[in-house]
């Protein structure tokens, strides 16, 4: 009579797991409305401090090149610009959930002119220059579209004491002879209502174009050296 092996007790082989797409390590959502319009507000004045501090440098560094005092402020020029750029880096990370990898600076130590000849840090201070006015156009655009579309919707409340010549209307009547109060409110807060319809599309954009930029300028993806 021979001797059974209980099933239990059989090897057995382990079962290959399937993989599935959440075992990746997941990259943090984008920011909202809210993230880039602070970020697009809040780039106006780093733009200014940056290139005023930019220009000032530069100017003062060439302005005093014949007294040698001039390499020390470009150096010091130039790591100003290279702090603008690390915290221009971490708004960017910030507003777009993806991390921006570290440019090659070169290592610190070797005097002025090893600080001189960085690339990255020209890159950084091209970057001060080159993207002032774009903060100034995204700005102005952020700022119209928010705070003006609420504005426009809201016309109907804070409208009625601007003062207004005798049989003139508002901008309805400028621009198609409209000459109805209750058709100028229709008008303004339509206004409001496509822009505010359109804010996030908006917002979008200037965002991907700001950091665009930095992306191309503040970081080349090489190892420091």
């Amino acid at each position: 009579m021979t001797a059974t092996t209980p099933l239990s007790a059989l090897p057995t082989t382990p079962r290959p797991q399937a993989h599935t797409a959440h075992s990746a390590p997941s990259t943090p959502a984008a920011g909202g409305l809210g993230p880039r319009l602070g970020y697009l507000l809040a780039g106006l004045p780093l733009g200014v401090a940056a290139f005023v501090t930019a220009v000032t440098g530069f100017a003062a560094g060439l302005g005093t090149l014949p007294i040698w005092l001039g390499l020390p402020i470009l150096a010091a020029t130039l790591a100003a610009a290279r702090g603008f750029a690390a915290l221009e880096r971490r708004h960017v990370e910030a507003v777009t959930g993806r991390a921006l990898p570290a440019p090659a600076y070169r290592a610190r130590g070797g005097g002025v002119v090893r600080a001189l000849s960085d690339p990255q840090s020209w890159r950084d201070f091209t970057h001060a220059l080159v993207s002032f006015p774009l903060r100034i156009v995204t700005f102005s655009l952020a700022l119209v579209w928010t705070v003006g579309g609420v504005g426009q919707l809201l016309y109907g409340l804070w409208s009625w004491p601007i003062p207004r010549d005798e049989g003139e209307a508002g901008l309805l009547d400028l621009m198609f002879d409209i000459d109805s109060r209750a058709a100028d409110i229709a008008f303004h807060t339509a206004i409001g209502v496509v822009l505010l319809a359109t804010a996030a599309p908006v917002l979008r954009a200037l965002t991907a174009a700001q950091t665009s930029l930095a992306r191309a300028l503040l970081s080349d993806g090489r190892r420091p050296r």
